[in-house]
């Protein structure tokens, strides 16, 4: 099962909201209201990539144009999510994926289910990873210590990496430090064996 996934909006240093996209959306959009001209830094947490959003309108106008509906077109099974994509592989890959049983996309199915199930803390500690420095970039590239951080994040060094952010404007600090705690609880827990 996906993840629902939560924003986190700033404006300056400041954290407003985070949250749910409905959460997140109703704070910030009472806020635009009130003053148009503010400035919003706003993150998909899991992603850390910041996403924009036309807050003009009422509420609902700006969550409709936030997710528009688009109508699904091309190969693939639109009704059942299959959408058809490009791959680049080897010849040996393709001629072992042609001796697989059900075909190559059956396979490669496989492949990706298999590995999603038996490294999903690795690759969820990357993810996070990943996220928590695009977000560090963005809100506090300029910090005393940010490159530092950013290896000791990398390192799993939890106690340099809090270290480090100790003197970062508060909000900032609070929310790395909210979100790299689960990241360094699965760097420090040993990998079970499947």
């Amino acid at each position: 099962m996906e993840q629902e996934r939560t924003y986190s909006a700033f404006v300056g240093e400041q954290l407003i909201s985070s949250g749910t996209f409905d959460t997140m959306i109703a704070v910030v959009k009472a806020a635009f209201d009130l003053d148009s001209g503010t400035l919003f830094l706003i993150f998909e947490d899991q992603t850390g990539r910041q996403v924009d959003f036309d807050l003009r309108g009422t509420l609902e106008q700006a969550k409709a144009r936030a997710f528009p509906a688009t109508p699904k077109a091309g190969p693939g099974r639109p009704k059942l999510g299959v959408t058809s994509r490009e791959i680049s592989l080897l010849p040996r890959h393709w001629e072992w994926l042609e001796q697989q049983p059900n075909g190559a996309s059956a396979a490669l199915r496989r492949l990706i289910d298999d590995a999603r199930k038996h490294g999903p803390d690795e690759m969820k500690a990357r993810q996070t990873r990943e996220a928590l420095v695009r977000i560090m970039s963005a809100m506090a590239g300029n910090q005393p210590g940010y490159e530092s951080a950013c290896r000791a994040l990398y390192a799993g060094d939890r106690q340099e990496f809090e270290e480090l952010i100790l003197s970062w404007p508060v909000d900032i600090r609070q929310y790395l430090q909210d979100r790299a705690k689960t990241l360094f609880r699965w760097q420090s827990e040993p990998v079970q064996p499947s």
